[in-house]
């Protein structure tokens, strides 16, 4: 029988293989790299020959066993070690070895998966199997190994409920056992870990609704048992509140965000009291409360976008009667919002939740109704913007501060929606211009042409949208003066000019407009045709040959429009409403021009 020296001994090479493994494997050299892990293996191989020698199989227990008992001490303790050296094989890159062994940890644990000795490292060991055939690519085998892991999770969790031992406790001496509530926060944490793989694998089968609720409860979970890096829980909260945004579940979306704006405060306090903080440390910090600052702004944005779709009419004007409405149904909406928030799964306990609650009342997650309320949440996005670009510079970040830029413009953009007062409104189209123009003057088109593709086409609807305004406030006017009649003429012509540098993007080498348009660019190249040819109608010239020419070019647009969809019948569904009004043009057009023909020849 063995003694008791010898079972130290055992214990003692165990615990050496799992220091190398963990600890002193992060000091090894680049030019060794696995040095460490190797030297663990042959350690743990030792241990695995004394294990199976007859001296080992008498080592002594927790106390008396019979047999049962002493067969499961057995196989767990042969299963630890086979677990560990199939972690160790897979750290080094050794797959199908550490497969191997991670398999016989899974079967000679089978008969005893339920008991507190063994469910933890049965789990640990099948979340690791689900992790290595992840990485292979069968996503389909990844996913029967960590789904029959938290199901075992959920039914010991039923039946049994005890704190489990943690898997190095078979080789600790006996005054170093864990209590039991160090044992159930390692066994949650070991839960937590399958929660997290799922969450990938769900999103890897395109099951994005499971892969979110899974992505949440790991979060939560995180939280409860204090397992987590506040930085990279804060990235994986704002990640997720992008993933209810596009579900327009904007309760979710903000606590996501609110808590990751709380949770990365965190990370601050702890590098400001770090003796070796570095720049770097720093900068990352930076770039991190950067990235989160632009998921609320999104989140701002999204929410008066969202906002918009419903009050606006067929013409994209505010409906005065769906606004009424929609604030009358607000009551209601708010005695149903606290039976949405207990639908919401909820961060943090205590003063925790406390500070995630104070940080979501400064904005809402209603749609804003009126102007006010709409001001509300575009001030707080703006607040975000600035933050966002005091990271991401334009001298370094060209295409993330553009971004950033487009975002505030897309801002000022719906919240001119909500604005009664067209020269107000008017005048936030011009906040958008002045800072829209000078980066796409500074832009390189060799380097940057998508960008500045984009930023042409919303300059120019920026400027149509200013000339529609200065026509409807002309139109209220008894007779148009010729302040009015040049601002009108000026923003048209800078509208085309925009349009035009778009199309002309889009020509090959040679200047030539294709005949064939890629989808991504058909219904701006359309939209952009059919822009103009109305604001060739809308100069206002007193001249009547100019006033024949601006027809005549604007009717050619319109027929472009026509002859093209009638060549590609495929590009229809993307262009219906304005093709209609083409058509309709092209027959109207000719006549009025002869109208006007006939006219300047009789006087």
């Amino acid at each position: 029988m063995a003694t008791s020296a010898g079972w130290d001994s055992l214990c003692e090479k165990f615990r050496s293989a799992v220091s190398l493994s963990y600890v002193e494997s992060k000091n090894d050299p680049e030019t060794e790299p696995y040095r460490s892990k190797y030297a663990a293996r042959e350690l743990l191989e030792g241990v695995k020959q004394l294990l199976a020698s007859e001296e080992a199989e008498g080592a002594p227990g927790d106390g008396q066993e019979g047999d049962g008992e002493a067969e499961r001490l057995q196989a767990v303790r042969e299963a630890v070690v086979e677990y560990e050296l199939g972690a160790n094989y897979t750290d080094t890159q050794e797959c199908s070895a550490g497969e191997e062994h991670l398999v016989k940890c899974v079967k000679l644990l089978e008969r005893h998966r339920l008991s507190r000795e063994c469910v933890s490292l049965y789990i640990q060991a099948q979340n690791n199997l689900g992790i290595l055939w992840s990485e292979r690519g069968d996503i389909q085998a990844a996913q029967t190994y960590l789904e029959s892991a938290e199901a075992l999770y959920n039914q010991y969790m039923k039946e049994n409920g005890s704190p489990p031992l943690d898997t190095n406790e078979h080789f600790m001496p006996q005054e170093e056992k864990l209590t039991d509530q160090e044992r159930l926060k390692r066994f949650e944490k070991v839960c937590t870990h399958t929660l997290y793989y799922l969450a990938q694998v769900y999103q890897h089968l395109d099951l994005t609704e499971k892969a979110a609720q899974y992505c949440h409860t790991t979060l939560k979970r995180q939280l409860e048992y204090s397992g987590y890096s506040p930085v990279k829980w804060a990235l994986n909260a704002a990640t997720l509140s992008q993933y209810y945004l596009t579900k327009q579940c904007f309760m979710e979306s903000r606590h996501c965000l609110a808590a990751a704006t709380v949770i990365f405060a965190q990370a601050g306090q702890v590098l400001s009291v770090e003796d070796d903080e570095t720049e770097q440390d720093q900068q990352d910090l930076q770039q991190r409360k950067a990235e989160i600052a632009r998921c609320w702004i999104k989140y701002c944005l999204n929410l008066l976008q969202g906002a918009r779709k419903l009050l606006e009419d067929n013409i994209g004007e505010l409906d005065p009667d769906r606004q009424s409405e929609l604030i009358a149904q607000r009551k209601t909406e708010e005695d149903e919002k606290e039976k949405g928030r207990k639908k919401a799964v909820l961060f943090g306990t205590s003063d925790l939740c406390d500070s995630i609650l104070a940080m979501e009342d400064k904005v809402s997650c209603v749609f804003p109704l009126d102007f006010q309320e709409a001001r509300e949440v575009f001030l707080v996005g703006q607040n975000y913007v600035s933050e966002a670009k005091e990271f991401f510079q334009v001298d370094g970040y060209v295409t993330d501060h553009i971004e950033i830029v487009q975002d505030h413009s897309a801002l000022f953009k719906v919240l001119a929606f909500f604005e009664d007062d067209y020269e107000r409104r008017c005048k936030m189209h011009k906040r958008r211009i002045d800072m829209l123009e000078p980066i796409f003057v500074g832009l390189n088109p060799q380097y940057f042409l998508l960008l500045r593709r984009q930023l042409q086409f919303e300059l120019a609807d920026t400027y149509y949208e200013m000339m529609d305004l200065k026509v409807a406030i002309g139109n209220r006017l008894e007779e148009l003066d010729s302040h009015t009649i040049k601002k009108i003429n000026s923003l048209a012509q800078l509208a085309i000019k925009y349009y035009e540098l778009f199309l002309d993007s889009l020509r090959n080498p040679d200047k030539v407009f294709p005949e064939t348009l890629e989808e991504d660019v058909l219904r701006p190249a359309m939209v952009a045709k059919f822009h103009i040819a109305r604001l060739y109608g809308k100069l206002i010239t007193s001249d009547g040959i100019k006033q024949l020419e601006n027809m005549q070019t604007s009717l050619e647009y319109y027929t472009f429009l026509v002859e093209y969809c009638e060549k590609h019948t495929d590009a229809v569904p993307s262009i219906e409403i304005e093709l209609e009004l083409s058509k309709e043009m092209v027959v109207l057009l000719p006549t009025r021009m002869e109208r006007l023909r006939a006219k300047l020849s009789s006087s």
